[in-house]
């Protein structure tokens, strides 16, 4: 390590151990960004104290609200975050995908208006791609936008959009051309979620959460200097976020952790839950494989994606590989659930009632809630094809 990366660590250590709130330190809230939720006292401290440094988006150039860190003094900050059980200070998707996108496609005025208001936490994000009939077969969407003087009018339908109940804004393709072959004619447009356009309504899961919506626009309005990118030219860069998307899903990013899985509240670690439960003999030798293995597993998925950070010393996303760590990422956070359900054994399939504890309700509601990891982001079926078309160049 060279010293000026050394006093950076130095000083770094000093100021979270000043600075990090008791409330902002260990497992609890995080602060989305959202101004339609009320968070605790220190989750606002921390969000406010790291964002006054640009340490929310620390890789960001300081004009948008970051502190223009390198991805060796990122990793240092994150290191150093972890020493002292600090979370994370903010988690969207504005700071995961559309910042990231922004910055490679927004025009300066897009990056100056939104950028920094992300940034300090001042606005939620929600994803409007897929479609009742578009899915993973995304192209194929029909939510139309035209052009009237300077403003897009948008009718249709958006489905699976996360977390757009609490949302402020929504980055949103739509088709502008219905004329032109599929994968053209698609724009890419942000919009606030705040018009009368715009209705959301949760969708329950199987797991009683309802972190996926339904978005109806009729008539919902896009400024038109808020189309990123060309018009009709939408499609590329709708894909770029979905690397940006993948890249966090499957932990490549230089952050201390990935955030759990859409719908999963206990996450528990493994050897823990196996000295906990597995109290049978018989039961225990096959267990503790069991544990062994998938540790194994994902041991070898953290040094690939640390090898993977090494190829990619200037912080930039990957392209096409991002699909392999979102296939490989998504099924082992699955397992986990599962294997977390299994190990508890009649405790880890109660819905409710008072023989269960608060955890073991939780575990089986994340066990039902991440049977869709493998679904959301682009299906597994989907990272299959983009590996074998994108990676491995086989024939169609």
């Amino acid at each position: 390590m060279t010293e000026a990366l050394e006093a950076f660590r130095l000083e770094t250590r000093d100021w979270l151990r000043a600075n990090c709130p008791p409330g902002a330190r260990g497992p609890g809230e995080i602060h989305s960004g959202s101004t339609k939720l009320s968070f605790q006292p220190d989750t606002i401290a921390w969000l406010e104290s790291m964002a006054d440094r640009g340490w929310t988006v620390p890789m960001w150039p300081e004009a948008y609200g970051g502190a223009g860190l390198t991805l060796e003094q990122t990793q240092v900050l994150y290191q150093e975050m972890q020493a002292i059980d600090a979370r994370l200070p903010l988690v969207n998707m504005g700071t995961r995908m559309l910042g990231p996108t922004l910055l490679e496609y927004g025009s300066e005025s897009q990056k100056l208006r939104h950028l920094p208001l992300i940034a300090r936490g001042g606005a939620a994000w929600c994803q409007g791609y897929s479609e009742p009939g578009a899915g993973s077969d995304l192209a194929g969407l029909t939510t139309k936008a035209v052009l009237s003087g300077d403003q897009f009018v948008i009718h249709g339908q958006k489905i699976w959009t996360s977390g757009a109940q609490n949302a402020d804004w929504m980055f949103c393709l739509v088709r502008t051309d219905p004329e032109a072959p599929k994968h053209q004619g698609i724009s890419f447009v942000l919009l606030p979620m705040d018009q009368p356009g715009v209705t959301v309504k949760p969708i329950r899961l199987i797991s009683g959460s309802s972190p996926f919506c339904e978005t109806f626009l009729d008539g919902a309005i896009a400024e038109k200097s808020d189309l990123v990118g060309r018009l009709n030219e939408g499609w590329a860069i709708g894909k770029r976020l979905l690397q940006h998307e993948r890249s966090g899903q499957g932990g490549l990013g230089p952050a201390p952790a990935r955030s759990r899985p859409v719908g999963v509240t206990i996450d528990l670690e493994m050897p823990e839950v196996l000295n906990r439960y597995a109290t049978d003999p018989a039961q225990k030798a096959s267990q503790r494989d069991a544990v062994i293995r998938w540790q194994m597993r994902s041991r070898a998925f953290q040094l690939t994606q640390a090898r993977m950070g090494q190829e990619v010393r200037d912080g930039k996303t990957p392209g096409a590989a991002t699909s392999m760590f979102k296939l490989y990422g998504a099924s082992l956070a699955q397992d986990k659930q599962s294997l977390t359900a299994e190990l508890m054994g009649t405790q880890g399939i109660g819905w409710e009632a008072a023989g269960f504890t608060e955890e073991e309700i939780g575990a089986t509601r994340s066990w039902l809630a991440s049977r869709a990891v493998t679904i959301y982001g682009g299906t597994n079926e989907v990272q299959a094809n983009i590996i074998a078309k994108r990676v491995l160049g086989l024939p169609d």
